[in-house]
């Protein structure tokens, strides 16, 4: 069974070649970390296998994030423990390099034999933490052959990943049951996910509601991007400021448009315009020049103080990674993207934090009990295309509304808090359960 999911795993890769390739020469995509991807352990962890490690698997830059505080919390608990944490994107490892040491971080291996067992033998792990959903059948086996136990925080079975599952349940029972049996705890983000967990085949006594890490998620601190810019808005007597992050593809025409209607009646106002991957910076840099709109790009900012012309009457284009969150705390009103097409929609909280009023696009699929709870407190404001530019204008016009909502939103965030405190204890059970499993092993033994 292993051998066919690998043989059709390999056959996946060897077909879709052309495009990895592709990436890696257009964009540079994939191509950091390739040798450990294969296997290949870097020396900073081949060496340290005087103490026991406990794994953490992020994929990118939203479990990193949201993981951060659990990851804090283990090494706070267990000294005597390395955590050390993998990742599958560049952008998810370097954030990930800035906040565990780059000692202490690695790119995650393909779902190959050959690539997990290296790490395996090198890390020794105790435990084996995966963020969200990765349930990597060569992974999960060996992981669990190894002694390790494995559980799977801040899970949550998406609209768009559950027909998926469901298939893959329907054709391939045996491997997806297997798979999900070397979990050993499922710490869920609602009820509604551990229902659908049990859908997919998990166990249901291995199955808690924890709750949602990313609403335990504290604002990090203000880098000099922000203070440079509130600054230059301060000088120059900008405002308001709309904060539109991580855009997709057919999104920004819309907001720009939107943004047209502010400028006639605000003609200091400012959009600061974050599209969410990195490959399209200069496509909506083009965008943005052709209709006619005065620009700015965060990648000619060096770290000084912002000394170019003022900063008011056009679009700030944040050609970078990493920095969205923050800049959220610069809007008058924040739209959350990835929601005016059909891709699902992204975190409402990082604005939240910020108590600042949101709207967000009717596709929220990936974010359905956020942006449900959300609206249930009035925390948030959910649009169509063509009733953008009045919502926009609406909040801009009414500050008692906008206070209102941005207050709700950060009232609805704090409410939420306390993720971290129950996936830790969880944890540690876990790892108590493990010893005294060991403990019986050994005496029974003697």
């Amino acid at each position: 069974m292993y051998a066919l999911y690998s043989a059709l795993l390999a056959f996946f890769l060897l077909l879709t070649l052309p495009y990895w390739l592709l990436q890696m020469m257009r964009h540079g995509k994939y191509r950091a970390g390739l040798r450990q991807r294969f296997g290949a352990v870097p020396p900073a962890l081949a060496g340290r296998g005087e103490k026991p490690a406990i794994w953490v698997h992020a994929v990118s830059v939203g479990e990193v994030v949201a993981s951060s505080a659990v990851v804090k919390a283990l090494r706070d608990k267990l000294p005597s423990h390395r955590v050390l944490v993998s990742t599958t994107t560049s952008t998810g490892q370097k954030l990930a390099a800035q906040r565990f040491g780059a000692e202490n971080v690695f790119y995650f291996p393909l779902d190959f034999a050959f690539a997990i067992r290296p790490y395996l033998t090198a890390l020794r792990p105790e435990l084996v933490v995966v963020a969200e959903t990765e349930f990597w059948p060569n992974f999960l086996r060996l992981a669990k052959r190894s002694g390790a136990r494995i559980a799977v925080i801040n899970c949550r079975i998406s609209d768009r990943s559950l027909p998926g599952y469901k298939r893959l349940r329907f054709w391939l029972p045996r491997l997806l049951g297997k798979t999900l049996g070397h979990v050993d705890l499922f710490l869920a983000q609602t009820k509604e996910d551990r229902q659908r967990l049990m859908e997919i085949g998990a166990p249901e006594a291995k199955i808690a509601v924890a709750g949602n890490l990313k609403f335990d998620v504290a604002p990090p601190p203000l880098p000099a991007i922000v203070t440079s810019l509130r600054d230059s808005f301060r000088r120059s007597g900008a405002g308001p400021v709309l904060v539109c992050g991580s855009t997709l593809d057919g999104e920004e025409g819309s907001l720009l448009s939107a943004f047209r209607n502010i400028l006639a009646n605000h003609p200091k106002a400012v959009m600061i315009l974050a599209p969410r991957h990195l490959e399209r910076f200069a496509e909506v840099a083009d965008l943005v020049e052709k209709l006619g709109f005065r620009m700015w790009r965060r990648s000619l900012w060096g770290g000084e103080r912002w000394s170019g012309e003022a900063l008011a009457g056009g679009v700030f284009l944040v050609d970078s990674i990493g920095e969205l969150a923050v800049l959220y705390s610069l809007a008058t009103v924040a739209f959350v993207g990835g929601s005016l097409v059909p891709r699902g929609g992204h975190n409402i909280l990082e604005p939240a934090l910020y108590g600042v009023p949101i709207v967000t696009g009717n596709h929220y699929e990936n974010f359905r009990d956020v942006v449900n709870f959300f609206a249930s407190r009035n925390a948030v404001r959910i649009v169509g295309l063509a009733d953008l530019p009045l919502v926009f204008m609406e909040l801009i016009e009414n500050g008692g509304e906008r206070t209102r909502l941005g207050r709700n939103a950060l009232a609805a965030l704090e409410s939420q808090r306390g993720t971290t405190d129950r996936t830790v204890a969880a944890l540690l059970q876990l790892m108590d359960a493990k010893a005294a499993t060991g403990q019986r092993s050994g005496e029974g033994s003697a």
